[in-house]
């Protein structure tokens, strides 16, 4: 029998309105992306593809926002944070006491907020990422 290992290459943020996400992303990422469908606006994240989709088909069909977030590792996590807020990121996550970058108990350092659509994303400093392992609060 062979083993085969499952690799996650499609992450989808359902979007309201595909060019406003677009124009967010694209600031926040530093990547321009790329349309693939008048509705759907792709973005490789390290081989992973993050996909902005605006529901299409149905009248009265709107984005809802995914119920969990997005972790994101990224190299300069200040500049990444003033992208957001230069974005339009108005809306941090509660988590967070005050808006920002936060060390937090299982050694990343990152912040939390919801894009324009009230998607939750967290930014992690890439060489903080805690994927497992010994963490004991």
């Amino acid at each position: 029998m062979a083993v085969t290992t499952a690799r996650l290459f499609r992450v989808v943020l359902p979007v309201s309105d595909v060019e406003r996400a677009v124009f967010f992303y694209a600031t926040v990422l530093n990547d321009p992306g790329e349309r693939v469908s008048a509705n759907r606006h792709y973005f490789d994240c390290g081989g992973t593809i993050l996909a902005l989709v605006q529901p299409t088909g149905v009248e009265g069909t709107f984005a809802r926002p995914n119920p969990d977030h997005v972790y994101l590792a990224v190299p300069d996590l200040e500049s990444v944070l003033d992208r957001c807020r230069r974005a339009g990121a108005t809306s941090f996550d509660a988590q967070d006491q005050q808006p920002g970058i936060a060390d937090r108990p299982w050694g990343e350092r990152s912040f939390y907020l919801r894009d324009l659509d009230g998607n939750p994303l967290c930014f992690v400093e890439q060489t903080t990422e805690f994927t497992g392992g010994a963490f004991v609060p």
